[in-house]
């Protein structure tokens, strides 16, 4: 492994992990508090902010993915090379399953603290939380994962305005999260699923192949339509899919 792709990976990592610690630590931590609970608003923000922040801070040194289906996507757009796909997805998932790690760390100091609520773990069926049916919960996740890597794509586009990529990724995933809770509570990232599914085991952990499935396949579309229907132009240099030291293809 060379020195450039370590220090990408451990941008990774810690991006995804403060993806799943910040976003799934409202939902468990706060969302739902007595009287002062952020509720489903806060959660959705709460996840469009780890992004936006993630992305500014570690987005020059990884290109700021976090997320398995960003990543897939962008190799289907031709942005990355074929090489780094696997290493990142698998420090994607070791960064949410640490971030995961600590929010349990912390629940658990509660009274009474129990995973059997779902531990903000994606579901479909009688675990989604507004019981959606497995079909309408993979339109859901397929269509949501889709938009947002067309805005992922748009945004970081030669043809786009310098500097405001991280801004439009994290209101597009707080839009996303506003439309989807009540679905799925929503992914659109597996390494997030991955992460609580394995805390609170039993039916979570059953169900998280669509959570991989759907996710990837939504970022592998659109990222091979975006440049059929809007061209390859390339990515604008501050905004690298890789980072100022990878190598877009």
């Amino acid at each position: 492994m060379t020195h450039a792709l370590s220090r990408r990976l451990c941008a990774e990592f810690i991006g995804t992990f403060w993806l799943v610690l910040g976003g799934c630590g409202s939902a468990v931590l706060a969302a739902g508090y007595p009287k002062l609970g952020i509720g489903f608003a806060g959660v959705a923000l709460a996840f469009g902010l780890t992004v936006l922040t993630g992305a500014y801070a570690f987005g020059p040194i990884s290109g700021g993915h976090f997320n398995p289906a960003v990543t897939v996507g962008l190799w289907a757009a031709r942005r990355i090379p074929s090489r780094d796909v696997l290493p990142y997805v698998i420090v994607q998932v070791v960064g949410g399953i640490a971030g995961a790690a600590v929010l349990y760390a912390i629940a658990s100091g509660a009274p009474g603290f129990s995973t059997a609520g779902g531990f903000a773990s994606n579901g479909y069926g009688e675990h989604s939380p507004g019981s959606y049916a497995l079909i309408a919960c993979i339109v859901c996740e397929l269509v949501m994962t889709f938009m947002f890597l067309m805005v992922i794509l748009g945004a970081t586009d030669v043809r786009a305005p310098g500097g405001f990529a991280p801004i439009a990724i994290g209101l597009a995933l707080t839009l996303i999260h506003l439309i989807s809770i009540p679905v799925t509570n929503t992914s659109v990232n597996p390494a997030r699923s991955t992460g609580p599914a394995l805390f609170a085991g039993g039916w979570a952990i059953s169900q998280l192949w669509m959570f991989w499935l759907v996710p990837l396949a939504g970022g592998a579309v659109a990222g091979f339509l975006y440049p059929l229907a809007f061209g390859a132009v390339g990515i604008a240099p501050e905004k690298p899919a890789l980072g100022a030291e990878g190598h877009p293809v």
